[in-house]
This record gives structure tokens, sequence and C-alpha cells, in this order.
């Protein structure tokens, strides 16, 4: 049980986000006057949030995909056919240890606009290109934490399986992931929160995310002294959005910390 000391300290740094927002106009007063800034923030707050809602829906589409693929890959590399286990470790490490910048650019250039099967058209939008260039090193990310949560359950657990006639994959599905997964959550969380902010990348394919939008408003308003503003807003709209990850995250370490 929490002290009321302890929670007091846990909590977010309320001032801290509070002195930034009341930040947001100076780079207006500098200019003109900090009302006519604040007024143009306003103006444009709802376009702003609709840009930052993109880069949250690209990040749900690119840890979801990236997780389901992760998960195999991870699994791949305990197989016991060492094809698949040499296989699925050199896709891990590529896409792990791939800078994500480069991984979009292939994206642009590798990807089509549009798909032509038979007589039918799909097209191939921006925002695809840009969940595809994410994903592949939130893939290779997961698939680490997946194998290493699985190697941390002791030796005796398969061996009891084993000693109990359970085939290896009825073990690995029904003994040893459901202890795993308490300890991938942590490590998985902090996969999503370094992708949550690296999604304004998506904004080089032409999606229009947060930081697009934060140069179209710019563009429209054509005064810099909105520079500073526009952009701390969007930092504040991310540490909002980033801060309580980062706190569940490390609640969860210490509650699944392993003796």
């Amino acid at each position: 049980m929490k002290t009321p000391h302890t929670l007091h300290t846990s909590m977010p740094p309320v001032w801290l986000v509070a002195a930034a927002l009341a930040a947001l106009p100076m780079g207006a007063q500098a200019g003109q006057a900090g009302e006519s800034g604040l007024l143009a923030l306003v103006k444009w707050l709802p376009l702003i949030l609709q840009g930052f809602a993109m880069d949250v829906g690209i990040s749900f589409a690119a840890m979801a995909i990236g997780t389901a693929l992760g998960a195999l890959l991870g699994i791949g590399q305990i197989s016991q056919f060492s094809p698949i286990r040499l296989l699925s470790d050199w896709v891990t490490q590529f896409f792990r240890n791939a800078p994500w910048l480069v991984l979009l650019f292939f994206c642009i250039l590798l990807l089509p606009y549009q798909i032509q099967l038979f007589d039918w058209v799909i097209p191939f939008p921006a925002w695809v290109k840009g969940i595809v260039g994410l994903m592949l090193p939130v893939m290779g990310n997961v698939s680490e934490v997946v194998r290493g949560g699985i190697q941390s359950i002791p030796s005796g657990q398969w061996e009891a399986a084993n000693a109990l006639a359970f085939s290896r994959g009825k073990t690995l599905r029904m003994i040893i992931l459901p202890q795993a997964v308490k300890r991938m959550v942590p490590p998985w969380m902090n996969v999503y929160a370094v992708l949550m902010m690296a999604t304004p990348l998506v904004s080089i394919v032409g999606v229009e995310d947060s930081v697009t939008v934060a140069r179209a408003v710019l563009s429209a308003e054509n005064d810099t002294a909105l520079l500073m503003p526009v952009y701390g807003l969007l930092l504040v709209l991310f540490f909002v959005y980033c801060y309580p990850i980062a706190r569940w995250t490390r609640a969860l370490e210490r509650r699944y910390a392993v003796a």
C-alpha cells in the first residue's frame, strides 16, 4: 500500500505541463502581441489535433502489425529447426538495427502508389507506406522482446512439461507463454513509446500528421513568431500522451520484476 507521500511524488509534473502551455504564446508576444499568437493557436488547434490523431492511429496500426509479425519471429528464433531459427534471427537483427528513417525512404521508393489485381485497382496511399515503414523496425524489436521473454523462463518448466509428455508446441502455448507475457509487457510498452515518438517521421512520405499540419499552419499564418508556439504545442501533446505510458511501464516493471 502506497503512502500519501509516495502517491504524491509519483504524480506527473503538472506544473511542468502548465508552464509549457503558459509559455506557448511567448513567441507571438515577441512578434506583435501575445493575444494574437494565442488566438492563432486556438484557431488552428482542431486541425493540429487532427494531425496528432493521425500520429496516434498510425502508431496503433504499426504496433499491432509489428507485434503480430514480431511474435512469430521471436518464436522462430527459439525453433529447433535451424533454418527457421537462423532466418528469424537474421530478419530480426536486420530490421532491429536499421535506421527508421532509412526504412521509410525505402518504402517511398519501393512501394507503388497503387496495385492492380486483374480489373481491380487497390490504392496504396502515403499513410499505408508510413505504417509499413514503421512496422518493420517494430517487428524486429518485438521479436527480441518475445525471444527474451520466452528464454527468461527457467528451463525446469520445459523439463517438467516434457516429463508430462507435452509436445513442444503445447508446452509453449499452455505453460511458457502465459508466464512470459507478463515479462514481455513492460519492454513491449517501451517499444510503443519509442514508436509514438517516431511517428512524425511519416511526414516525409506526405502523410498529413501533426508535423505536416504544423508546417501548413505556419505557412498559412506567414508569421515566424508562431514557430515556437506551434512546435511547443506539439511537444506538449506528445509529452501528455507518452508520459503516462512511461509511468505505467515503470510500474509494471516493478510489479513483474524477476527475483
